[in-house]
């Protein structure tokens, strides 16, 4: 990761130092044991006062920065501890070297060689060392690139390296940088911890801006990677370097303007995001939303510069808050520096408190002149600013780190075995299986590839009413945990850009609702699109549906397209009222049958009833019931059954119906014509061959429904073709043959019994049933003509309920016609009700 100062320096100023043993004031011949910083104490940058010049400075080393001294701080409280432990190394004490860079690149693989042979390399201004040693590892560097170019040349040597804020996914490749460790997270995970954070909340349009060296881009490559996997598309992705030309940063503010995304994720070093805050504050670009990393979401000095309120709303990633006790009390105790005679000194103690001494050549007249006895306690600057305390930890942990492999290397307990030879390998190995808490209980160890847990605090830039920046944790991120509760966001408010806190919108279209499906725009990411509505007979039924799926065609309404929502399904029921009234009727016809019947049964001894050939009129009343109540058949929901009895019902109850009539009016003939003199004709057709005759015409009916039911019977069928918005529950026919034969064969015995009751109306009135049979065969011929078009015109469940009414209507026609007239002379007329009159010569009524 870039750090957070940049530096380059006039020379390597090691500052050399040798702890005794607390308990032999002497010094160790062959004890002793050196560690290695390489920090950077210098800014390589330049600000004017209208805005920044870019210009490489191979040479020089300008504008001290506190940032590389706390750094410095932190090593030396760590080894100070230990020096003074009995129980880490008891014996043992550890020496340091710390060399300033300057965020030379070439400078920091020079020191590393240098630490790594065991060379001295002193400006003529500093102390020497008590004596050589080489180091046994080497804490640093800050950024990235420096640590891949120390690591790739002292790994054949073996030395552990540790940073403690190099964050760059491809330092963890163990073949190229075998010896490098870290303290702080890989960006491996940041990269998708920051795409889970955009994803999270809904922001699918983005913009990218990355420093251009490793840990720019190796992190941007894997925050691309995985948005795209989560659906994130980027509108652009450009990179810049503080020393890139001042054209190079204008065309990034005209890209940013002229872009639609609102939400803009910063992989950037903090020298970078200060420099781009001065140049979007000249254009006065405020109301985006940004996102950023731990190089600049928690430094409290970025917020500072802020004064146009750019970044206000941020939200990011930091290393978790951490607490050393004693640590600032030890960075902030200023005084043994005044003592020191190096230069560098020197320039900390000016800078530090806007003094100078007199000696110095560069005091102006005006200028507060230096003592040396400053007082730190009034002093508000980046030295005593204590934001960076997880990093100062980082490096805390990386000495101890050491310390606890050189502990178990060389078997200390109360003592340590001092003949012990170390070898840089040895402590590369041992460090690597490390495992310990430190004294504030922060466990600390290394996986395989040399990083520690990745753990994060998700903070959001929340101004107060004073101006200033409060970096409050609103989350937490653990890549140790299952996937889909790495990110936990705290039930806390939020600021968003321009102190808004309602979520910023940022999508390159809207969410297509459901019944549309998303149609990419023709050159632009899939993150652009047009909802269109799914086509007829399609359905959609999520949000931003890639596609519309062609529901059945059961289950699809025309007036929904974002959702398979079953259509309503029609047939006649008993719950609705035509149904309700067509089943009150079907029982009020059994009913009157039934009556009729019971009538005919308590007079059948009285000479109408004899006289109309009663059996067959009991099995008349009988088939017209079953008439009656076979047009229930046809309501409810139609099932297997169902489809199979109603047409077979039908079929057979009217063909015995028929047949009686059929019976009633052959019966009439032959008794006429038994009346002619010589005439022998009623001995064949008595009362067993009146029978014989229904059940031969019944026993053809039945035949025929057994042939229909068992080659092709007929089914319940959803016809979805009939209406788009409904479908019809109905029974099909099965075989067509069989239907029309049914219908055919009834067909052909009414018509017969209509001619033989038409030719037989002019006999005598008192003998004669046949202009009864005759207007009942009337009303049931008129009523199944008129049946055949009312039946293919009326649509779904209507269809059923004209079949019904045909049914009904020929049952009632047959019932009045033949027997209500009876009914009236046995109730109404009882002087009607004789032999005398059954055989009366009174002339008959034409017809």
């Amino acid at each position: 990761m870039q750090p957070s100062v940049a530096s380059f320096s006039q020379a390597e100023e090691p500052v050399c130092k040798q702890r005794e043993d607390p308990e032999n004031p002497q010094l160790l011949k062959d004890g002793d044991i050196m560690l290695g910083g390489i920090f950077s104490f210098h800014s390589s940058w330049v600000n004017s006062q209208d805005t920044y010049r870019h210009k490489p400075l191979p040479l020089q080393c300008i504008s001290l920065n506190f940032r590389g001294f706390q750094y410095a701080q932190a090593m030396l409280f760590a080894i100070e501890e230990i020096n003074n432990s009995t129980a880490l190394l008891p014996g043992i004490s550890l020496g340091y070297k710390i060399y300033d860079s300057c965020k030379s690149i070439t400078r920091s693989v020079r020191v590393a060689l240098a630490l790594a042979n065991g060379n001295e390399i002193i400006s003529a201004l500093s102390p020497p060392c008590t004596r050589p040693a080489q180091v046994q590892a080497i804490m640093g560097e800050t950024s990235s690139s420096p640590c891949m170019a120390i690591a790739t040349v002292i790994g054949p040597f073996h030395i552990p390296m540790i940073s403690h804020f190099a964050t760059c996914a491809c330092l963890s490749d163990k073949t190229k940088y075998p010896s490098f460790l870290r303290t702080i997270p890989s960006d491996y995970y940041q990269s998708r911890a920051l795409a889970q954070l955009v994803w999270h909340f809904g922001w699918t349009w983005v913009g990218a801006l990355r420093t251009n060296d490793d840990y720019g881009n190796n992190g941007m490559a894997t925050f691309t990677e995985t948005a795209q996997k989560l659906g994130i598309c980027l509108e652009y992705s450009v990179s810049f370097f503080r020393t890139d030309p001042p054209d190079k940063i204008q065309k990034i503010i005209d890209i940013i303007k002229a872009s639609t995304s609102m939400v803009i994720v910063a992989f950037l070093s903090l020298v970078d995001i200060d420099l781009l805050i001065q140049e979007l504050s000249l254009h006065n670009m405020t109301g985006y939303q940004w996102v950023g990393t731990e190089a600049w979401i928690f430094d409290s000095q970025t917020a500072v510069m802020d004064i146009n309120h750019i970044l206000d709303g941020a939200i990011g990633l930091s290393i978790p808050k951490a607490h050393v006790s004693g640590m600032r009390e030890f960075m902030l105790d200023v005084m043994p520096l005044n003592s020191s005679s190096n230069e560098m000194f020197s320039e900390f103690w000016e800078k530090l408190f806007s003094c100078k001494f007199k000696q110095s050549t560069s005091l102006v007249g005006n200028q507060t002149e230096c003592t040396g006895h400053e007082d730190l306690t009034g002093v508000q600057n980046s030295f005593t600013d204590m934001s960076l305390m997880p990093i100062f930890n980082n490096v805390y942990k990386g000495v101890y780190a050491v310390a606890h492999a050189l502990h178990n290397i060389l078997s200390c307990n109360k003592t340590c075995n001092k003949k012990v030879q170390l070898d840089t390998f040895t402590i590369l190995q041992r460090l690597k299986k490390i495992k310990f808490k430190t004294k504030d209980g922060d466990e600390v160890y290394f996986n395989e590839n040399g990083d520690p847990a990745a753990k994060y605090e998700i903070i959001n830039w929340q101004p107060t009413e004073h101006g200033i920046v409060d970096f409050v944790t609103v989350g937490l991120y653990d890549a140790s945990l299952p996937a889909d509760k790495q990110l936990n966001l705290l039930n806390k408010s939020l600021i968003w850009a321009q102190n808004s806190q309602q979520v910023p919108l940022s999508v390159c279209s809207e969410k297509c609702p459901p019944g549309t499906h998303k149609v990419l725009q023709k050159g632009k990411p899939v993150c652009c699109y047009d909802c269109i509505r799914c086509a007829e007979g399609e359905i959609s039924n999520m949000t931003d549906s890639i596609t519309c799926v062609r529901c059945h065609p059961e289950f699809w309404s025309n007036e929904r397209r974002d959702a398979c929502v079953k259509k309503e399904a029609e047939f006649l029921s008993y719950e609705e009222i035509m149904g309700e009234l067509l089943t009150a009727t079907s029982l009020f016809g059994t009913c009157i049958t039934a009556v009729v019947a019971f009538i005919f049964f308590r007079y059948r001894k009285t000479p109408i009833v004899r006289a109309n050939n009663s059996e067959l009129s009991f099995l008349l009343l009988f088939s017209l019931t079953l008439c009656f109540l076979c047009s229930l058949t046809f309501i409810g929901r139609p099932s297997e059954w169902s489809c199979m009895l109603r047409h077979t019902a039908f079929g057979i109850t009217f063909v015995l119906c028929i047949s009686c009539v059929l019976g009633k009016t052959i019966v009439v003939l032959m008794a006429f014509r038994a009346t002619l003199p010589g005439s022998n004709v009623m001995k064949w057709f008595g009362p067993t061959q009146q029978k014989l005759t229904v059940l031969g015409f019944t026993l053809i009916q039945v035949i025929i429904c057994i042939l229909w039911l068992t080659i092709s019977p007929p089914f319940p069928f959803i016809n979805f073709k009939k209406f788009k918005d409904k479908i019809i529950l109905e029974c099909a026919l099965g075989s067509a043959v069989g239907f029309w034969a049914v219908l055919g064969y009834i067909g052909l015995l009414a018509m017969l019994c209509f001619i033989l009751a038409f030719l037989a109306r002019k006999l005598p009135d008192n003998f004669n049933d046949a202009k009864f049979i005759t207007f009942s065969m009337l009303i049931f011929c008129a009523v199944w003509i008129t049946f055949i078009p009312a039946y293919v015109s009326s649509p779904g469940k209507f269809s059923v309920a004209v079949e019904i009414f045909a049914i009904l209507a020929s049952s009632f026609g047959l019932l009045f016609c033949i027997f209500i007239p009876k009914c009236y002379i046995i109730l109404l007329k009882p002087q009607k009700n004789t032999k005398k009159n059954m055989m009366g010569k009174e002339a008959s009524n034409s017809f």
